[in-house]
């Protein structure tokens, strides 16, 4: 992707080269010059050499923000930008020494005849027609950059937000989740039967499933937790698959369950520990408060639209057998309540008391009660201990054993207890569910010492965009410079620099009209369509002060008239080689492996549309009515 939107800054370093030694070239020859073909190819080549690489360093700045993301956002998007970087850094070097040698080489002895190719006279007589109209009434240009950017404004804070696009793999993960305390043989069951139901769905090409947890397995959870993975053929559709996929799911009540992609619960998971979009994460320290804010919570957001998959954390109590010891009747027999306990737990769960080296690998040797000795409160109250002095004591002479309610699991984080409340989002921006989600929590009153937190991938959307931001502040000011030490001339720096947020108006209106959505992709499309705007700004304003500097053009319409009509094949075929780079993107479309790639070339589509009708119709005008004839500015001056 970094490569495909370079391409148009790549085109344009060298059409902007070619198009000046040409010019040049066959206006010299028609005059008689005895210049060289070598010195006029130098010449030229000098002429527009600091517009180029003006040009080039200030796309690169326009992406340097990217750089400035870290962690999930970073390793998505930086690698992008490295590529457009590069791209922009060789791009003037090649045009500015590769570019000149081999218009040397293969126009030295060319015809000065000079054939026009049948669109540009076209292109002239619309264009001349339209600038002449914008020049004699400048009302029309203003009035139709102000209308697009009204729209903008209208437009933008209507567009939903997104850290990243759900990625349409082919391959879907499900979460299914009874109590705890739940039995294997039940959860064996219905995990059979769903995976048998999902085999039925067209395209589903295989089910697997990972049930709970053996002793020192690979998940934290216990038998009442299991997966399902399933493929599906790329044949099929995939939206009516996975809504078919979510309809089978569904049809399970009783249990929590979802859908999802591998990749996008590798990222929630390394986002917040959580395979769910929005989790708000509530501390404290008392365990039943904790459960009792967590329901508080899970009935506030459910009524907000775009919810889905609604669930608390699952702690609750469950059975299990407490061994107190009693002190003095312990003591009694020379027993601690250390050497209680340890024996109890010896009889119960095992102990591993060595290892076993056989066919080149390890074995545990483990020593436990047979399951007929422990299989009842009564087994277990009767199991026998040994004493110090050699004899045997039963377990409930010597201790209280019975079953008392205990929680399935207490969680941590930053050394306080915490529960969780999650939910993904469907049918609406996530930026929107979000906002609500806040709202609805901070309406929540906490016990003091117990507060929430409303995490997720809209979390780190916020992070990155402050990033994106605050970098992007700083490289605007360089910008701004940077055109301050190209043109040398304020004037024409503040026209530049403040015609760049219309172009980013036909980006937010691409958005809008396509998906509504504002992605972190699509944020990456505007940086870029602000170095792009800059570029056509720079190569137009830099041709109109050449004409009038070194090829003594008047200042005046005529000087805008020239140079527009010369500049307009540049801008065209720069403008249609970046849209040809990215219309294969647009127009597969929302497909896998183009999720993020589809909506950053939308936003930059529109950005080009914008930035292109800006630089050929309204900075022409304005140019004429903010510059000044170069006489008038060095008496000023002086």
């Amino acid at each position: 992707a970094g490569l495909a939107i370079a391409i148009g800054a790549v085109v344009d370093d060298a059409i902007v080269d070619v198009e000046n030694v040409v010019r040049r070239l066959r206006r010299l020859r028609q005059e008689g010059s005895t210049k060289s073909t070598a010195r006029i190819v130098m010449e030229a080549s000098l002429e527009v050499r600091g517009a180029i690489i003006y040009a080039s360093l200030i796309e690169i700045m326009a992406l340097m923000p990217v750089f400035f993301l870290d962690g999930l956002s970073g390793a998505f998007f930086r690698p992008l930008a490295t590529a457009y970087v590069v791209a922009g850094l060789v791009s003037p070097l090649i045009a500015l020494t590769v570019t000149p040698a081999l218009i040397y080489i293969l126009l030295s002895n060319a015809p000065i005849d000079h054939r026009t190719s049948p669109i540009i006279p076209w292109l002239h007589r619309i264009y001349d027609g339209l600038l002449g109209r914008s020049l004699r009434t400048p009302a029309i240009s203003y009035g139709t950059a102000s209308a697009i950017v009204m729209a903008g404004i209208v437009v933008f804070p209507l567009l939903g937000q997104e850290l990243l696009p759900s990625f349409k793999e082919r391959d879907f993960l499900m979460h299914w989740i009874l109590k705890p305390g739940s039995s294997q043989p039940e959860m064996w069951r219905i995990t059979a039967e769903s995976c048998q139901e999902l085999m039925t769905i067209p395209g589903v090409r295989n089910c697997g499933s990972h049930i709970g947890q053996a002793k020192n397995a690979d998940e934290p959870y216990g038998v009442y937790f299991t997966e399902n993975w399933i493929s599906i053929d790329p044949s099929v559709d995939y939206d009516e698959t996975l809504a078919a996929v979510q309809e089978v799911v569904d049809g399970y009540p009783g249990l929590v369950r979802d859908v999802q992609t591998y990749l996008k619960e590798r990222i929630r998971e390394v986002l917040t520990g959580s395979s769910d979009t929005i989790v708000i994460r509530i501390y404290g320290q008392d365990l039943h408060e904790l459960d009792h804010k967590a329901d508080e919570v899970r009935a506030a957001l459910e009524g907000i639209p775009g919810i889905v998959d609604l669930k608390k954390e699952l702690h609750m109590e469950q059975p299990q057998i407490e061994v107190e010891v009693d002190l003095a009747k312990a003591q009694a027999y020379g027993l601690k309540p250390g050497d209680v306990r340890r024996a109890a737990s010896f009889l119960i769960q095992g102990e591993e008391i060595g290892d076993l080296f056989f066919g080149a690998k390890i074995y545990g040797v483990n020593v436990w009660t047979p399951p007929a000795a422990r299989d009842s409160l009564t087994d277990i109250q009767n199991l026998w201990i040994d004493t110090p002095d050699g004899g045997r004591v039963r377990l409930s002479e010597v201790a209280d054993v019975r079953i008392g309610a205990v929680p399935n699991v207490i969680a941590r984080e930053d050394q306080s207890r915490k529960i969780d409340v999650s939910a993904n989002v469907n049918e609406r921006d996530l930026g929107s569910v979000a906002a609500d989600v806040e709202a609805a929590v901070q309406n929540i009153d906490f016990p003091l010492g117990y507060h929430a937190e409303v995490l997720g991938e809209f979390q780190e959307r916020e992070a990155a965009q402050s990033k994106l931001l605050l970098a992007g502040a700083i490289a605007v000011i360089a910008i701004f410079f940077l055109l301050f030490t190209s043109f040398n001339n304020w004037r024409m720096t503040m026209l530049t620099f403040f015609t760049l947020p219309w172009a980013l108006v036909g980006g937010a209106l691409a958005a809008y009209l396509s998906s509504g959505i504002i992605s972190l992709g699509s944020m990456v499309g505007l940086l870029t369509i602000l170095g792009i705007a800059t570029r056509n700004g720079i190569m137009m304003i830099s041709h109109f002060q050449h004409l009038e500097e070194e090829e003594g053009e008047p200042f005046g319409p005529a000087l805008v008239q020239r140079g527009a009509r010369e500049r307009i094949a540049p801008i065209m075929m720069t403008a249609l080689t970046t849209g040809l780079a990215l219309l294969p993107l647009i127009l597969a479309g929302d497909i896998p492996g183009q999720e993020i790639e589809y909506p950053m070339a939308i936003v930059i589509l529109g950005g080009l549309i914008t930035s292109t009708l800006l630089n050929l119709l309204v900075v022409r005008t304005l140019y004429l009515y903010f510059e000044k004839p170069k006489e008038i500015a060095t008496t000023t001056t002086t």
